[in-house]
């Protein structure tokens, strides 16, 4: 049932875009400890899937599309975390299995940030606003794009140095704010409650 009263703000009085964008945060910061990160990566993308439902007006809507691409990350980024618990104890090198998933959980993510940026673009070009669409459509390129190069230089088969690593992570963080700047408009309120 879509809300035909104001947005109101949830629980937690953040907005489902907000919360995407906390989400993703969690994802691609590390807070390492001992070589662990503390902020699970599967426990980032699950944040993303609540908001995304909220957000989704009907079926095969684009955030439908990216709510889907976001539950199989946290599939895959589950495994990815199994796989580095189980991994080292295997032996000393990491094996072509633990690398694979590592490539998969990489461009998953690529592709799942992609989908949510492509779902709030469309949605504001849906509500005719113009102002912000050609900066977020920007950022999606360049993120997935630097992405893409910086993925086989993360397993050691190009060396690109740190500068695209470095310009990859100012361009996500720019595109995180770009969301999150975003979720004030009326495109990115909630269009139904969980449970209706």
């Amino acid at each position: 049932m879509v809300l035909t009263l104001p947005y109101e703000e949830g629980p937690a009085g953040l907005r489902p875009l907000k919360r995407i964008v906390a989400g993703l945060v969690i994802v691609y910061c590390a807070l390492r400890v001992n070589d662990f990160d503390l902020l699970l990566n599967p426990l980032g993308w699950a944040m993303c899937a609540t908001p995304l439902l909220l957000l989704r007006r009907s079926a095969g809507d684009p955030f439908d599309l990216a709510r889907t691409s976001v539950l199989a990350m946290v599939c895959l980024s589950a495994v990815a975390v199994f796989a580095g618990w189980v991994g080292p104890s295997l032996g000393t090198t990491p094996s072509p299995v633990v690398e694979l998933i590592g490539v998969a959980e990489g461009v998953g993510g690529l592709v799942a940030v992609w989908l949510i940026t492509d779902a709030v673009i469309r949605r504001i070009r849906s509500y005719g606003i113009a102002s912000g669409v050609a900066v977020l459509d920007v950022l999606r390129w360049v993120v997935v794009g630097l992405g893409a190069l910086g993925t086989p230089a993360g397993l050691g088969y190009t060396a690109l140095g740190p500068v695209v690593a470095v310009g990859w992570f100012a361009c996500l963080a720019a595109l995180l704010v770009m969301l999150y700047r975003s979720a004030k408009l009326p495109y990115a309120a909630s269009v139904r409650k969980l449970g209706e």
